[in-house]
């Protein structure tokens, strides 16, 4: 019997009484784990993954990965690097390093690997090695910077992963920091859009989101006090569109819009010149912006019970006093 194709069919990590009741013998094991198509992360645990793999090491240690490593796993969108964050059951013991399972976790303290005591049972015959993920994005919303969270968020409900339902299951457990629901869109295409969007809105700006600015179906990224467009450069979506993407600019231009074309480079690690860009490009159309850096600046830290949103995060009753109607853009506001 091919033990590792009956692990792969079964999520992934299978364990050796769950494989013998399916049929494999201690011979399967060996052969497989011999081929280098099984490998071992833990005592009588068998599994396709490699050894980099986050849910083989999040195994070693003794749980599931959760909250941004789990993300990460599922390819959403998650900024710079992060340390392997693992679910174990409450009651678990025999903890292990993510790196040797030889190595009990009290002796390696080094090990970048965040626990976190939150699940109720352990695997029992097979594993994913992922919590659920509602359960890992509540993580990220309580501990992760507020824009990551938002951009999670974006992710889960421009792909899909999260339904209605779902989702209002999971701004209801939040509390008070549900506003990071409420700060969400379902129609973002990147996580520099997503970065772009939530700090122009913290900082003050009205922002609408996927504005058609044709009679067809092409639609602008970001809108910015009905005047200047924000088109988000991101590698993944822009690579190989250098002349239609020029195009693009000239029509938005022609629109009566000011077109600005940020690259995914710029709005990660080089954002002050994006707003900079931004503040002048709006002072050109007569619009003067005061911006309040203070609530950029609060999504760089994980959302608190103690500390209200960003104010332009909130839904305003009333437009400000500077701004002035453009009713040749028609888009989606806040």
């Amino acid at each position: 019997m091919d033990a590792a194709h009956l692990v792969a069919r079964h999520g992934g990590a299978l364990d050796r009484r769950r494989l013998h009741e399916l049929g494999a013998t201690d011979h399967d094991l060996r052969r497989a784990l011999r081929a280098g198509s099984l490998n071992r992360p833990r005592r009588g645990w068998y599994s396709t993954w490699a050894e980099h793999d986050r849910r083989f090491r999040a195994m070693r240690v003794g749980g599931r990965l959760t909250g941004i490593s789990a993300v990460a796993a599922l390819g959403g969108w998650v900024l710079d690097h992060h340390p392997l964050h693992v679910a174990v059951p409450t009651n678990a013991a025999r903890l292990r390093s993510q790196w040797r399972r030889d190595i009990r976790r009290a002796d390696a303290p080094a090990d970048d690997a965040v626990v976190h005591w939150v699940a109720p049972t352990h695997d029992r015959g097979s594993s994913t090695g992922i919590v659920d993920l509602a359960e890992a994005i509540e993580l990220v919303c309580r501990i992760e910077p507020a824009e990551q969270a938002i951009a999670v968020l974006d992710w889960a409900r421009r792909t899909g992963r999260l339904d209605g339902i779902e989702l209002a299951a999971l701004r209801e457990r939040l509390g008070p920091l549900r506003w990071l629901v409420d700060a969400s869109v379902d129609d973002c295409d990147s996580l520099p859009e997503s970065l772009a969007r939530t700090r122009l809105r913290a900082a003050g700006l009205q922002v609408s989101t996927q504005v058609r600015f044709t009679e067809g179906p092409e639609r602008i990224d970001l809108v910015l006090e009905g005047a200047v467009a924000v088109e988000v450069d991101g590698d993944e979506f822009h690579r190989d569109r250098f002349e239609s993407d020029r195009a693009r600019d000239l029509a938005i231009t022609a629109s009566g819009l000011h077109a600005l074309r940020p690259s995914a480079r710029q709005v990660f690690s080089r954002w002050p010149r994006v707003e900079a860009a931004v503040v002048r490009a709006l002072h050109e159309r007569g619009i003067l912006v005061d911006l309040h850096n203070s609530g950029v600046a609060q999504l760089e830290r994980p959302a608190t019970r103690r500390e209200s949103p960003p104010h332009g995060l909130l839904p305003r009753k009333a437009p400000e006093l500077w701004r002035r109607s453009r009713a040749t853009v028609r888009g989606r506001g806040e």
